[in-house]
């Protein structure tokens, strides 16, 4: 089992590295992923996600630490990707580990102060890139964040509990991230939150993918979005009126 950590740290707290490492270290960390189950991946996250905000925005998150396995050697292919999504464009303060945007796969002992020469994995690295390029935008970490609703596709059909959504909107802007966070294909009609979009042509443009949907406002105001992903698919879309 991989877990990814969420540390309490008081707000409007000025930390040194040592000081945070220390709360790191020794924290009582709250478990947002397994590698176990097939529902429990998306609900698990959910009910995680549920906490107030005044919680959410006191927490540390991270996928790896130094008293954590590598994410790249334990999270299977596509989950470590899906996992960091949700992991990074969360509420909180967003840790990354040495090595990590290169998919560094050895596990070091901070006590050596030095380690193994890796190859980089250059999926992972592209991949760290665009993540971090979406962090860097303001409204990731100023907006307003919302966890968002997602309901079946069609009767009968209960692939929608592997979903996690949440928005973040402010200044005219929006970005609405859904994760498929199981390792089957799924749909869902994500609600969302912007009443607004009614009668107007909307465009969803992927920040991670070349991807990009236009839909009619009026139906995701009525219905919500659907969403169609394969194992451990995501988006993390953009939301512009024409």
């Amino acid at each position: 089992m991989h877990k990814a950590g969420a540390v309490m740290v008081p707000a409007n707290t000025r930390l040194s590295s040592n000081e945070m490492t220390s709360i790191l270290s020794h924290a009582e960390i709250s478990v947002m992923f397994t590698c176990d189950g097939l529902l429990d991946h998306a609900r698990a996250v959910r009910e995680h996600l549920l906490a107030g905000l005044d919680f959410q925005n006191r927490l540390a998150r991270f996928l790896e630490n130094h008293d954590e396995p590598r994410a790249a050697a334990t999270f299977a292919p596509g989950m470590h990707e899906a996992a960091g999504v949700i992991t990074y464009l969360s509420p909180g303060l967003r840790f990354f580990h040495q090595g990590q945007f290169a998919g560094s796969r050895k596990r070091i002992s901070p006590h050596l102060v030095r380690g193994p020469q890796e190859p980089p994995d250059g999926a992972l690295h592209e991949y760290h890139a665009r993540l971090l390029a979406v962090i860097r935008q303001s409204i990731v970490r100023e907006g307003q964040w919302r966890l968002l609703e997602c309901v079946p596709a069609w009767e009968g059909n209960w692939t929608w509990e592997c979903f996690v959504a949440w928005s973040w909107s402010g200044e005219g802007q929006r970005r609405v991230m859904v994760v498929n966070y199981a390792g089957n294909q799924s749909q869902c009609y994500v609600r969302l939150p912007f009443p607004e979009l009614g009668g107007h042509a909307v465009r969803f443009t992927d920040l991670t993918s070349p991807a990009r949907y236009d839909r009619a406002g009026s139906d995701l105001v009525s219905q919500g979005l659907y969403v169609d992903l394969p194992p451990w698919g995501y988006h993390v879309f953009e939301v512009t009126t024409a």
